[in-house]
This record gives C-alpha cells, sequence and structure tokens, in this order.
C-alpha cells in the first residue's frame, strides 16, 4: 500500500523537478531574460495601476488597505512613474524577444515558452486596478439590470443607481448595451455571483475572459503551421504583444474573449471541421457582432475543401472535379442555418430579442481620429476654418455615413476577392476586420486585435512588423491610463511619433541610437556591428 501511495507522489516531485530545471535553463537564455524583463514590467503596470488606473468610485477597500495616497498628490505622480517604466520595460521586452526570434531562423522555436510568458506576463494584470477605461464597470452595470429583470438593450444603467453606475464612464450611463446576447448573459452570471461589489467584479469578469488568451494561445500555433509559417512569431505578434496585455488583460475587454473564439473558430474551419468551426464563429459574433464579418469567407474555405477533395477523387475514380452550384447552395444553407441557430437561441435565452442592434448607434458618442471618416471630419473642419466656421458633429455625420456606405462596399468587394483558397479566405477576414476599423464610426486602441490576431498567422515581411510595432507602441501613448486622450495635444503626439519610430527601428536594428558607442567607444560598436 505505501509503494503504490509513493510512487505518483515520487513522479509527481520528479515532474516538478523537470519543470523547474526547464524554466531555469529558459531563463538564462537570452530569450529567457527578455522575456523576464517583461514580466518586470508588467508587475510595474499593475504596481502603478493602483496610483492611475481607473478605481471604482465611492469604494472604501483601498482606504481600508491604506492605499488612497496612491492617486492623490505625490503619491500618484510615484505611481505614473512606475505605470509608464513598466510600459516601458513591456515595449522593450518585446521588441527584443521580436529581433531574437528574426535573428534566429533555426527550426527549434520555443513556441511554448512563449506562450507561458504571455500567461506570466498577463497574470500580474489580472490583479491591477482596470486600465485605460472604465469599460469593465459598464459591462458589470449592464450585467446586473439583466439579473435583476431590466432589459439591458433598451435601458441604461442609469434606471438602476448604485456602486456599479457610480464607477462606470458617465458618458454611457443613459446608453443601451451593444453586446451580443452570448456576452450579455456571462455578464448576468458574473455579477449573480458578486452582486455589486465594483472591485469583486472586476476580478471576476477577468477570470471570465481570460479563455480567451487561452483558446488564442491555443489556435495560433496551430492556424500558423497550417499556412506553413512560424508559430513563434504569431505568438510574439499578439500574445505578447503589451497593447494586447495591458488593454485587454489590464482593462479589461471584452475583445479578449471574443478574440480567442474568433481565432479558435477559424482554425476549426480551416482544420476542416466545418460544423464545428461555423458554430464557434456564431457564438464569437453573439459575444461581440463584429466577430461576424469572418463568417461569409468560410463560404470560400468550404468550397475549396471540397473542391481538393473532388480533385482528389477525380484521380482515382474518374469523378468529375469543380464545384456545382448545389454545392453552393448546401454549404450556404450550412452557414447560414448553423449561424441563425445559434444566435437565435442564446437570444431567446436572454429573451430581449435584437435590442443590441441600437446599442450598436452609440458608438458615434467615440470621437477620436483612428478611423478615416472622423480624420477627413477633422481635415475638412481645419482646412476651411480659414474661411468658413464648420461645426464638427454636423460634418462627422455627413463622413461618417460617407463611411458607412465605403465600408459596405469595401466588404463586398473584399469577400469576393477572396474566394480562390482557404489561405485567401483567412486573408480577406484580417483585410475586411481592418477596413471595419479604418472606416466604421469610432475606433479604440484594443480593436485592432480584431485584425491583428488573423494577421499574425501569416508571415509579415520586415516593414510590415515594424509598422505593427511601430503603430502598437503609439497606441500605447496617446491614450492615458486614465481614461484620458492625448490625441489632440500636439506635444504629446510628437512624442508618441518620435517613441514609435524608436521602438519600430530598433526591432531591426539593435541599438538605433549609438548609445552603446558613446558608452564604450567606436571599437565596440564595431564589434556590435561585425557580430
Amino acid at each position: 500500500m505505501s509503494t503504490s501511495t509513493s510512487m505518483p507522489a515520487g513522479g509527481v516531485r520528479a515532474r516538478l523537478t523537470r519543470t523547474r530545471l526547464s524554466v531555469g535553463d529558459f531563463c538564462r537564455t537570452d530569450l529567457g531574460r527578455q522575456v523576464l524583463m517583461g514580466c518586470a514590467g508588467s508587475l510595474l503596470v499593475t504596481a502603478g495601476s493602483f496610483g492611475v488606473g481607473d478605481v471604482p468610485r465611492n469604494e472604501t477597500t483601498l482606504q481600508t488597505m491604506h492605499l488612497t495616497w496612491l492617486y492623490f498628490g505625490h503619491g500618484k505622480t510615484l505611481s505614473s512613474l512606475v505605470f509608464w517604466l513598466g510600459v516601458a520595460l513591456m515595449v522593450i521586452s518585446w521588441v527584443q524577444v521580436g529581433r531574437t526570434l528574426r535573428a534566429d531562423p533555426s527550426a527549434d522555436r520555443p513556441t511554448r515558452a512563449l506562450g507561458w510568458a504571455s500567461l506570466a506576463q498577463s497574470a500580474p494584470l489580472m490583479i491591477a486596478v482596470p486600465l485605460y477605461s472604465r469599460d469593465v464597470y459598464a459591462y458589470l452595470a449592464q450585467g446586473a439590470l439583466l439579473r435583476d429583470g431590466f432589459n439591458p438593450y433598451s435601458d441604461g444603467p442609469v434606471v438602476r443607481p448604485g456602486p456599479l453606475l457610480d464607477s462606470m464612464a458617465q458618458v454611457w450611463a443613459t446608453t443601451t448595451a451593444p453586446y451580443g446576447p452570448a456576452f450579455m448573459s456571462l455578464t448576468r452570471l458574473v455579477t449573480t455571483v458578486t452582486g455589486d461589489q465594483a472591485i469583486v467584479g472586476v476580478l471576476v469578469m477577468r477570470v471570465v475572459l481570460i479563455p480567451g488568451l487561452l483558446l488564442t494561445l491555443w489556435a495560433l500555433p496551430r492556424l500558423a503551421r497550417h499556412f506553413g509559417t512560424d508559430p513563434a512569431m504569431a505568438i510574439w505578434v499578439i500574445a505578447l504583444n503589451p497593447l494586447l496585455l495591458i488593454h485587454l488583460v489590464g482593462g479589461p475587454h471584452v475583445e479578449l474573449l471574443m478574440m480567442g473564439v474568433l481565432i479558435a473558430g477559424i482554425t476549426l474551419v480551416v482544420q476542416r471541421r466545418h460544423v464545428a468551426g461555423v458554430s464557434v464563429l456564431a457564438l464569437a459574433a453573439s459575444i461581440k457582432i463584429t466577430a461576424g464579418v469572418a463568417i461569409p469567407f468560410v463560404l470560400w474555405i468550404w468550397l475549396a475543401h471540397i473542391r481538393e477533395d473532388r480533385h482528389t477523387r477525380a484521380r482515382s475514380e474518374g469523378d468529375p472535379p469543380g464545384i456545382r452550384p448545389a454545392d453552393v447552395a448546401g454549404v450556404l444553407a450550412w452557414i447560414v442555418g448553423l449561424s441563425a441557430l445559434i444566435f437565435g437561441v442564446l437570444t431567446l435565452l436572454v429573451g430581449h430579442g435584437f435590442g443590441w442592434l441600437l446599442g450598436l448607434t452609440w458608438a458615434a458618442k467615440i470621437i477620436n481620429w483612428l478611423t478615416i471618416p472622423t480624420a477627413m471630419a477633422h481635415l475638412t473642419t481645419l482646412v476651411s476654418s480659414p474661411f468658413v466656421s464648420l461645426p464638427l458633429l454636423p460634418v462627422l455625420e455627413v463622413a461618417r455615413s460617407i463611411g458607412s456606405i465605403v465600408l459596405s462596399l469595401t466588404l463586398i468587394g473584399l469577400w469576393v476577392w477572396f474566394r480562390r483558397s482557404e489561405r485567401d479566405a483567412v486573408k480577406g477576414m484580417a483585410w475586411a476586420m481592418l477596413a471595419v476599423l479604418l472606416l466604421e464610426p469610432s475606433t479604440l486602441p484594443w480593436y485592432y486585435t480584431w485584425a491583428l490576431v488573423i494577421a499574425a498567422v501569416f508571415t509579415i515581411d520586415r516593414r510590415g512588423l515594424v509598422a505593427i510595432v511601430a503603430f502598437t507602441v503609439f497606441l500605447l501613448q496617446v491614450f492615458g491610463p486614465s481614461d484620458d486622450i492625448f490625441m489632440y495635444e500636439i506635444t504629446d503626439v510628437i512624442v508618441a511619433i518620435a517613441l514609435s519610430a524608436l521602438a519600430g527601428w530598433s526591432l531591426v536594428r539593435r541599438d538605433p541610437l549609438r548609445i552603446r558607442r558613446l558608452t564604450r567607444g567606436r571599437a565596440t560598436d564595431s564589434a556590435d556591428q561585425a557580430s
């Protein structure tokens, strides 16, 4: 008896020992040390969030913990320094890891280790004060409406006063929920468990959303291998990206869950598990409707698989190759039927119909120049100002209407253009997501993960990677951790552009500012270039 029980314990101890050794070996490599820098940055971001994050209002927990000094006076200044130092370390770590991966084309890539590194950097952010946005409090307030018998698709959180309403951004207090029935069901479940406790609600909401990151780490390597690209680089582009980690985990935001379900559905479809894949994509759309942009492209993937199978049979059995009208009709029926069934069942479970469509219109309240229509409206009013005074809002309304028409035509054109193969169709999904980001009425930094998670599975050239790094770093700077916007402060924008360019340059050239040359002399710099 004693032998049978001691052997499993010994096996567990041996496995833990091997794990510690493998982790230790990894941490002693250049890549491991770079990852550890990102973990240190994540810890600093979390520590700084207690002074610069969006703390819940009318909540005494931080007072009880004697931490209120962190978000006033010198304490807030110190917190800000700690936060931005953490952001800088996470960016430097990300750039260094990317440079190391690009410099080592060997087949032995540490994909699994990079996945664990993403989780390690996410772990501290799970307890951070919400960063860059108060959206998580709005999720909870809308979930509490549904829990208490209100209709979040027709009633704003203002009809139910309390700590959750107090903590959310008040601009959304009277607006209705824009989220699909699956996500609203999750928010109702969270608030049923946590009540009106804002802090506990935020922590549980992160637990509910983090499966999105786990699904991403599961799906991305498989999809990258399917298309013959580097899974380690795919993980680096999205799952170690500080924009994703800070905004989606530290935020937190619904995009984290939607992103994971979306890429998992695409992976299943490409693996020829069409019914399961369409079902998962429909689930992603019921979390946030934007994921539905990917569903029409499934038609081309499914038909491509039928074409491949028919060509194979034609060589062996003499069957006529090609796609028949019945194939198109059958696949369309499956895609439309499954999507409608899943979305319909979830809508019935929530019990409030399609009211989320009205909630989508409230996005017009967000004004920044990250979208082409808004940028054009700003440019129009600026150029015309010496001659005529044009109010921004009427010009913006016209520009956004034009943008919506262009977006509709663009999505149709992309769907028709990217139809030749499954690779084409998945690329079309990424381009369609980018079109939505550029042409919809409003866009926020974390929205870019929609397109980036799909684009990450393809080989991105040198210029594309530099652009991704630069734009990521730019977005981290022009918005503030306390829900501030610096996009209209010319000094802040110039500084952000300069630091973003430096980050992008650093990806392809070590020490672009030649600091080592200044501190160690010309000989050292020459040796570095030679190596």
